[in-house]
């Protein structure tokens, strides 16, 4: 059974910034509207599958990647939570979990 999937405020913060970047930067919506549904996709598989991440360094926390986006969330028994949606060419150093 598919688990609930709960954004954190931060990741939906971030990954709303991520897509409101491109959407200046392209000035359309096109990609942010597919990099969405491809996210979104990714984690419905999690939500089904909720080990398919690889395990971080933080405990419990796991990761999957989808081209240059890492998805770092936490699997509960009923529910997957979303930590942070990273874009993998920012600066390290902004990374915090």
């Amino acid at each position: 059974m598919a688990k609930r999937i709960i954004w954190t405020s931060r990741a939906d913060a971030i990954f709303t910034k991520i897509l409101e970047f491109y959407i200046h930067r392209n000035q359309s919506k096109t990609y942010s509207r597919k990099l969405n549904e491809e996210i979104h996709q990714i984690l419905n598989i999690v939500a089904e599958y909720p080990l398919l991440g690889i395990k971080t360094n933080v405990k419990g926390i796991r990761v999957v990647i989808k081209k240059q986006y890492k998805i770092f969330y936490e699997a509960k028994p009923d529910e997957i939570i979303v930590h942070l949606v990273w874009d993998s060419r920012q600066d390290p150093s902004k990374l915090n979990l």
